[in-house]
Parts: C-alpha cells; sequence; structure tokens
C-alpha cells in the first residue's frame, strides 16, 4: 500500500481484516491537498482545521513512528468532516481510519482488549521502554509507541505509549482510540 507522497506501508491479516502494518508518515491528504505541519504547541492547541506533527517537531522520529495527527485530519463524522477537513481522507486511497467497531473486532479476536495489546506490540525494547511486559507481535502488526501530542500542542510518552485513532468522534476535538 502507498500513500500520496510514496511511502509504502506493510499489511497483516488478523482474522477477517487487513490492517496497515505500520503507521501513517504522509504529509498530504490522498487527493493530494497539502496536511499543514503545525510545530508552536499554541497553534496546535487553537487549530480547528487538519494537522499534523513530527514527535518533538524531529522528522527523523517520523521516519520510525509515523506522524501524529489531531482529530481534524483524520475526522469521518459525516457532520464535522467538512468543516475540519474538507471531507479528505488522510489514508492512501482504497484505506479509512478505523471505525471503533473495526477496533473492537480486532480486539475481540485476539481474546479481548487485556491481552490484544501485546499480541500486537513489538517485542523488545529496541523502541518501547522496559519492561515491555506481554508484546508478543504474533499478529505482525508491530505496534510502535510513537507518543502523542495532546491539545495544547505538548508531546508526551515517546517509547512508552502508542495511540491510535478511531474515526468514531468523542467530542469534537477527538476521537475514541
Amino acid at each position: 500500500v502507498a500513500d500520496v507522497d510514496g511511502n509504502v506501508y506493510q499489511t497483516v491479516t488478523i482474522g477477517t481484516q487487513v490492517w496497515m502494518a505500520e503507521n501513517l508518515k504522509t504529509t498530504k491528504y490522498n487527493d493530494g491537498t497539502a496536511i499543514p505541519n503545525i510545530t508552536d504547541n499554541t497553534a496546535w492547541a487553537a487549530s480547528t482545521t487538519g494537522a499534523y506533527s513530527d514527535y518533538n517537531n524531529t522528522p527523523a522520529n517520523s521516519t520510525t513512528y509515523g506522524r501524529l495527527y489531531n482529530w481534524y485530519t483524520v475526522d469521518n463524522n459525516v457532520a464535522t468532516k467538512v468543516v475540519s477537513n474538507g471531507g479528505k481522507n488522510v489514508c492512501p486511497t482504497g484505506w479509512h481510519v478505523p471505525s471503533d467497531e473495526e477496533w473492537t473486532i480486532l480486539t475481540t479476536y485476539l481474546g479481548g482488549e487485556g491481552v490484544a495489546g501485546g499480541k500486537l506490540k513489538e517485542a523488545g525494547t529496541t523502541h518501547w521502554n522496559t519492561p515491555n511486559t506481554g508484546a508478543t507481535n504474533e499478529t505482525g502488526f508491530t505496534a510502535l509507541p510513537g507518543g502523542s501530542r495532546g491539545s495544547t500542542g505538548i508531546f508526551y510518552y515517546n517509547g512508552i505509549y502508542g495511540d491510535w485513532w478511531s474515526s468514531l468522534d468523542y467530542s469534537t476535538s477527538s476521537a475514541c482510540f
């Protein structure tokens, strides 16, 4: 699978679902429209349209972990997406941000939320902080701890946590993930 920037992503089949086994790295929606790179914390916090960043504003982090996107970039809510991202899709053509239902199907297939994470996470401590207990990556999903960027623009938890978006909106500025 390739995005509009030419990044190529591996895929993995888990149960009956096919998933990208890498985080997105694109700087454009799949129609070629640029997604703004917001580096300033105040501008990130004030944004009401799609934006991306590199963890700690360091592009090399995105090479390994993928880019961080705000809710407005991934918004797939029929009622709000035209306002927040013009109705565009950040995923490669033919792909979409998973719904909460699709995440539930995945975690249920893997034995529930209590064990699914370990089956999805990269094993070892090359990218995850010690101890990374329970990580087996038996699915080949290779979840990495890319951290996150909070609504205030502050970067959190690279090496400790990985957050994945859902297309289900939790509020006007975030999603269930």
